[in-house]
């Protein structure tokens, strides 16, 4: 069988395990929430989302620590939180009710911007360490404990918005015990552990084969892969109508895909890893802060017309800037 054909199958397999185990995930998640009480909207925006979120962690730190990618590390983390926006786009398109950004709620304004605020913090330290301009504390640059501040202070604000809200009520009998959930998530999770260990090595392949740069594999192919439970669980919510756990599901892994970025900082040994990689990741920063920026604006706006009756203004915009962002990391990555 021939090198580059077994390499993409190989691909095919990584992302095929991690779709399967994130939509189990996705149901023991929903199951403890169910016997243990908590909001939906804060499971989805946190144990949904940092579930969902394992491929990027465990690929980030296999690829800084196992192959020395530190480019497939930060290409998927960035290249996950375009993606994701991406899928947001596809779940206006495809929910034919009426535009998501009408019927989600206000809340997720606050998780929206924060995500902003995350990515263009993530985008201003990649271009002071491509120039030599932020300090580090050993091999840990300060702009990874910026991230890590940043992040606890959203996921507090968040948490203390969300006990504003009124509990919402049980729906449905639990179809399970809250042993028999936990020992599923336990289960599903292992194999989301094991295919992210595997797919830093597929994607150094891969782009080895294909004579493609570490960059562009990270940010498209590994963030595709990585992203493939978002994916799922956000198609299986729009068939139940639950926008609101889906919509919270995908900018809660953003904020977490940024925090990942800190994360393998830790990992990687050689120094700052922010100033190891192609600048063409501040691109993809910057895109996915804009398009963060885009639903912000959507979401307070609630718009109800269909451009060209396929999606709102905004999902048009995040479409179009996924795609820009593609094609720059394909015609200037490293």
């Amino acid at each position: 069988m021939p090198a580059t054909l077994l390499i993409w199958l190989q691909f095919a397999f990584c992302l095929a395990l991690i779709g399967l185990a994130g939509v189990r995930l996705i149901r023991y998640g929903d199951a403890i929430a169910e016997l243990t009480g908590l909001s939906r909207n804060w499971i989805g925006l946190i144990l949904v989302a940092t579930v969902t979120s394992l491929p990027e962690l465990v690929t980030g730190l296999s690829a800084v620590t196992l192959v020395a990618a530190p480019d497939i590390a930060v290409g998927d983390a960035l290249g996950s939180c375009v993606f994701n926006l991406a899928i947001l786009a596809l779940l206006d398109v495809f929910y034919r009710k009426e535009p998501v950004y009408a019927v989600a709620a206000h809340g997720h304004l606050l998780s929206a911007g924060f995500g902003v605020v995350l990515l263009g913090v993530a985008a201003l330290i990649l271009l002071l360490s491509a120039q030599g301009a932020l300090p580090s504390l050993g091999h840990i640059s300060w702009g990874s404990g910026v991230i890590l501040m940043l992040y606890g202070l959203a996921m507090r604000a968040i948490y203390l918005a969300e006990q504003r809200q009124p509990p919402a009520p049980r729906l449905t009998a639990p179809v399970m015990s809250l042993k028999s959930a936990l020992t599923g998530y336990v289960l599903a999770a292992a194999v989301v552990v094991g295919s992210g260990i595997w797919l830093p090595l597929i994607g150094v392949e891969l782009a080895r084969l294909m004579g493609w740069s570490n960059s562009f594999v990270g940010t498209l192919f590994v963030a595709l892969a990585t992203s493939v439970p978002e994916l799922a669980t956000t198609w299986g919510a729009m068939r139940i109508g639950a926008v609101d756990m889906a919509m919270a599901n995908l900018l809660g892994s953003n904020l977490f895909d940024v925090l990942i970025l800190a994360i393998d900082d830790l990992a990687y040994r050689p120094g700052s890893l922010y100033a190891q990689v192609s600048p063409m990741h501040t691109v993809s920063a910057v895109t996915a802060c804009l398009m963060s920026g885009a639903v912000v604006v959507a979401l307070a706006y609630r718009p109800v017309a269909r451009v060209w009756r396929l999606g709102s203004w905004a999902s048009i915009a995040l479409l179009a800037l996924y795609l820009l962002n593609a094609v720059l990391q394909f015609l200037h990555g490293r």
